[in-house]
Formats: C-alpha cells, sequence, structure tokens
C-alpha cells in the first residue's frame, strides 16, 4: 500500500551505528532522539541533491532497485527525515497502523475542487460602481467592494456588503489581506467633478451632465486619482488576479529562473528500496539549456513500488489565487506520474492530487487545472476536506507509483530505472483568456493633444482639459498602465454619463471620435458582461446610446427591452486600437 508519509516509520528506535538492517521491525521498539540520530547516524546533508547551474551538484549515491526481498536502508531513511525538518511524532504511527489494518477503502465519487474568486469593485458608490455591486448582488455572485467612506457605503450598499475601507491615491491604505480571494476587478473610481457654484443634496446638476454647469474638480487631483490610483490599485490586485504570462513556480525560462529545495521522498518511508534523485542537468533541455531531472528506478520489493521527489514547506506560502492552474513543462517517458499539492505545514496531510500521462520522448506542456485537483490522505479520497486554496500552496510533490488511490493501479506502471526532465512548472491562466480587471475610463480621452480636433465640436471635458486638471489626459496615462501591466483588461470608455435606464441601442466604437450620451446602468451591464467574454479581453472601445441628447429616453415597465447579448458587440472589437494611432494624424469631424 502506497504511504508517502514518514508515519509508517515514526517510531524509529534501536541503537544502530550500521545505516544497512535487514528489517524495520528491528527499529520499532520506542521513539529515536534527533540528538541520537545526529550523533550515531552518519550521512551526508541531504541538500546536497538540490543543485543549481553556479555550483552543480546531486547525490552521487547510485540509484538502483531490485524487486527481491532486501535489507531496509535506515541511514536514507534518516537522511529524509531530516531534509524534511525532522520526524513527525511518534503518536502518528500507530493511527497509521490502524489505517494499514483496516484496509483499502472503497472508491470515492471524484470532488471537484472549487477555486471561484470574489469580484472587486472600486469606486462602489458612485454611479456606475453602485449599479455593478447591485447587479453582482443579485445574480447571487461573490462581490467585495473598495470604499473611501464606511458610513456612506454601508447605508448606500447595504449593512451586509463586504467591504474594505481603502483609498487608491494612499499605498499604505491597500494592505494585500485586503485581496485576498479576489480574482476579478471592476474600477469604476473617477475623480469628482462638481459645478463651481454647488449642486443640490441629491447631486440634481452632477446627474445632467457638465455639459449643463459650470465644472471643477472637488476632491483629489485627476494626477492623484486617475494616474498614481490607477497604478496603485494595479499593484495591489496583480499578485491576486494574476497575469496572462502566468507566473513561474520553478524551472528555467528566457533569461529567468526559479529553483525550489526539492528532495527525494520515497518508499523507504514504509520499507521499501526504490530510490530516487533530483538533479540540475544543465544541458538538459529542449534547446540545449538546464532542466530539472527527476530520476531513479523503482521497485515493488518490501511491499514498495513508489518514488517522489516533494519540496520542503515554503516559508511563505505561494499564492496562485489569481490563476486556474498549474502547467508542467517535461520530456514524456510514457508514464504516469501525480502532481500533489499541499496547503499545510504538516507533514503527515491531505493532499491535492492529480494524475498526468506522458508521451515518450517528447517535450509537452501538460496544464493540470486546480479544479482537477482531488483531496487524497494516505492513497485515499478525503471526501470531507476543506476547498483547495490556491493562496496557501506550502508544498509541491511530483510522484512516479503503482499505486493511483483508493486501490486503483497505476496502468502504465513498470519497475525499474525511469526520467521525468522538468523544465518548468508555472501558473497559467486558462484559455480562453476573459479580462480580469474592467476599468471605466471615459471617451475622449486621446483628443486633447489630437491635432487639428475643432474643439468647438468636442464635448465640455475635452474642451476643458487643462482648466479640469488635464483630466482627460491622466485618465489615459492610467489606462496605459493597465494596457502595459499584463492583467488581461478592458477598458470601457463611456460617452457622457446619464440617469436613464439602460435599454436603448448602443454604438461601440474604437479610435475614440465619438460623442453623445450613454446611461450609467447600461455601463455598469457592459462591466459584467465584458468579464465574462473573450471577446473583449484586451480591447478598448467607447460606447454611447443611438438615442441623441436632446432625447430623453424611457422605459415602459411593462414592455421593457429585451436583454441585449453584449457579446455580439464585443466581437467585432480589435486589439491595439486607442486613439493614440491618430495624434500625429489629422482627424476626420465627427
Amino acid at each position: 500500500m502506497e504511504c508517502c508519509s514518514l508515519s509508517a516509520i515514526q517510531g524509529v528506535s534501536s541503537v544502530c551505528k550500521n545505516s544497512k538492517i535487514t528489517s524495520r521491525q528491528q527499529v520499532l521498539r520506542a521513539p529515536l532522539s534527533n540528538q541520537f540520530l545526529q550523533s550515531h547516524c552518519k550521512f551526508q546533508p541531504f541538500g546536497n541533491r538540490i543543485t543549481s547551474l553556479s555550483n552543480p551538484r546531486s547525490y552521487s549515491r547510485p540509484v538502483s532497485a531490485e524487486t527481491e526481498k532486501q535489507g531496509w536502508d535506515l541511514g536514507r531513511f534518516v537522511k529524509t527525515l531530516y531534509f524534511f525538518n525532522g520526524p513527525p511524532s511518534p503518536a502518528k504511527f500507530f493511527e497509521f497502523l490502524i489505517g494499514k489494518l483496516s484496509g483499502p477503502a472503497p472508491g470515492e465519487p471524484e470532488k471537484v475542487m472549487e477555486t471561484s474568486g470574489i469580484t472587486l469593485v472600486a469606486g462602489a458608490t458612485g454611479g456606475v460602481g453602485r449599479r455593478v455591486v447591485d447587479i453582482l448582488l443579485k445574480r447571487g455572485l461573490p462581490v467585495r467592494v473598495l470604499v473611501r467612506n464606511e458610513e456612506k457605503a454601508r447605508k448606500m450598499l447595504g449593512p451586509d456588503v463586504d467591504l474594505i475601507v481603502g483609498d487608491i491615491t494612499k499605498v499604505s491604505t491597500l494592505p494585500p489581506e485586503y485581496f485576498k480571494g479576489v480574482k476579478r476587478v471592476i474600477n469604476a473610481v473617477s475623480v469628482i467633478v462638481g459645478p463651481k457654484e454647488g449642486d443640490t443634496p441629491d447631486r440634481a446638476k452632477y446627474s445632467q451632465g457638465i455639459k449643463f454647469f459650470e465644472p471643477e474638480i472637488k476632491g483629489d487631483s485627476p494626477e492623484l486619482v486617475e494616474y498614481i490610483g490607477m497604478k496603485n490599485l494595479i499593484t495591489a490586485v496583480k499578485g491576486s488576479v494574476g497575469v496572462r504570462t502566468g507566473k513561474l513556480v520553478f524551472g528555467f525560462e528566457d533569461n529567468s529562473s526559479r529553483e525550489l529545495p526539492w528532495g527525494a521522498l520515497d518508499d523507504v518511508v514504509m520499507g521499501g528500496v526504490s530510490e530516487s534523485i533530483f538533479q540540475i542537468d544543465p544541458t538538459g533541455g529542449e534547446s540545449g539549456g538546464p532542466t530539472g531531472l527527476f530520476k531513479g528506478s523503482v521497485s515493488t520489493a518490501n511491499n514498495g513500488g513508489f518514488t517522489s521527489i516533494r519540496t520542503r514547506n515554503f516559508s511563505v506560502p505561494e499564492d496562485l489565487s489569481g490563476y486556474d492552474g498549474l502547467e508542467l513543462r517535461l520530456k514524456g517517458d510514457g508514464c504516469r506520474y501525480k502532481l500533489v499539492v499541499r496547503t499545510s505545514r504538516d507533514w503527515d496531510t491531505v493532499g491535492y492530487t492529480t494524475g498526468f500521462d506522458t508521451v515518450e520522448g517528447q517535450w509537452q506542456s501538460i496544464r493540470l487545472p486546480f479544479s482537477s485537483l482531488r483531496p487524497i490522505f494516505r492513497a485515499r479520497t478525503v471526501s470531507d476536506a476543506p476547498p483547495f486554496d490556491p493562496s496557501q500552496i506550502i508544498s509541491l510533490q511530483l510522484m512516479f507509483s503503482k499505486f493511483e488511490y483508493d486501490g486503483k493501479l497505476n496502468p502504465t506502471f513498470k519497475e525499474g530505472p525511469f526520467q521525468l526532465p522538468v523544465s518548468r512548472i508555472r501558473a497559467y491562466l486558462k484559455d480562453p483568456l476573459t479580462p480580469r480587471f474592467v476599468h471605466v475610463s471615459s471617451a475622449g480621452v486621446t483628443r486633447p493633444e489630437r491635432p487639428g480636433l475643432d474643439l468647438s465640436r468636442q464635448p465640455p471635458a475635452v474642451r476643458l482639459n487643462k482648466e479640469l486638471g488635464f483630466i482627460l489626459t491622466f485618465k489615459l496615462k492610467g489606462e496605459d498602465e493597465l494596457r502595459e501591466c499584463g492583467i488581461p483588461y478592458s477598458i470601457v470608455r463611456p460617452c457622457a454619463l446619464t440617469e436613464e435606464p439602460a435599454g436603448a441601442d448602443l454604438i461601440f466604437d474604437q479610435g475614440d471620435n465619438i460623442t453623445g450620451k450613454i446611461s450609467r446602468e447600461e455601463i455598469a451591464k457592459i462591466c459584467i458582461a465584458a468579464l465574462e467574454s473573450p471577446y473583449a479581453c484586451d480591447k478598448t472601445f467607447e460606447v454611447k446610446s443611438t438615442v441623441p441628447f436632446s432625447e430623453p429616453f424611457t422605459v415602459d415597465p411593462e414592455n421593457p427591452p429585451p436583454e441585449k447579448d453584449y457579446n455580439e458587440y464585443f466581437k467585432n472589437l480589435k486589439e491595439g486600437i486607442t486613439g493614440k494611432e491618430s495624434l500625429e494624424q489629422t482627424p476626420v469631424p465627427v
């Protein structure tokens, strides 16, 4: 029976200076102290199995195993203990024996690990933001709001909303713990523009739009809110929502590398004689560069049958909550292996596990979604295990084993030598990519500096850009920060915002040329739809209603307009069109 834990031998005892003994029963009498092991068992540091290009090292012991009954290697067992920070509690051994004697458990049904995340809404008390929150809550989706004024937000959004208090203009108010679990962002933060002469308590003038009053900036400057604030928000959420190129967890690519403290964890921990090593092969990669190499020999002697490499516990948990799974780049040998991910610092604990098949002699990329991970403890499915938490990854393990779980056998298992070059392990975002960050900007952001533009035909914000603290200039700089940060995004540029209901026919455009009006409610719906649409990913677009300013738009409650399929609009959008390409060209008057 496979048991990738030290609990099978945790009651180690017997005074033994010889690292070879004929039976593990000889050492199962009384606990053996760490001090005794250090003074009586001589061995090289197990960490020597970790290698690097600058100082290539590997565990030099020949790797071999035979299928007949063999002597158990206490020295190798002790090295395993100390590489992984010493043996667990001896009491665990008795728990293991009970489990071993009870026999294999019947097969458990597959359990899908939930990895869905929270949508963060920044600017949640603004005209667009509060509508976004309302729609998401009505759909039963997890929402967290980032606001500056808690009392105002509770009164507006309800007492039970998941709320964090922070200001994107102040980095110190955006600690990492605020964004744990956040997987998507809708940013509706905007600098405040209001009438110079003041407004009514219900902001009636503001709701009409700045076309109808002389405006001024209220509060923080456009540079602080639209540009510096955007940079701060991106920095705060980037680790949580992920970037399109993924995150290197281990290995080598281009000019970057990341090594992990791998060590062998073989069936010696349960009396077997299989043996493996991990080393860096400086020229074994697919292009002649470096690669990690998991190799060894596996034997079923002494009821064994598995080898593995496992990392020491990470000092700081690896947060991969922004990603959808792990991708392994490796050269296969035709066998089936396992990946085990642990989220607990305890040694003998649930490992979230999935198997994968390889193609012999071929470099391949294998994607293992977090949703495919199955909670396994001592080769059995744990039906009541907590959901996998990708923000708390403590260790990784690669295994080649005769055993699967719940009594199943690996159909590709064969005794003898094996080797698996693994050039990298990378967290990935699943295809097709959808936006992880939707930003509400503004139409007109590229127009203030556009040569030959007839300003008399442009909206007030374009004409008054300088007087309003270069509001559109800094909105454009904020957009550029998002486009360049690596997060899959969508930038929505509404024309003049109104309090009218959603439902009017729409015009989507690119190149920053259109003028008109658009309902705040409609923009909220567009933002939410963009989060789910691959057609909206990495696109910048303007949107307006077909209804002219001079005509109010109303909806008959008894006969409301049909819900729009915004994908039909998104499908026609192209990447790379921002309107900036027209800054050096003479525009066509609109």
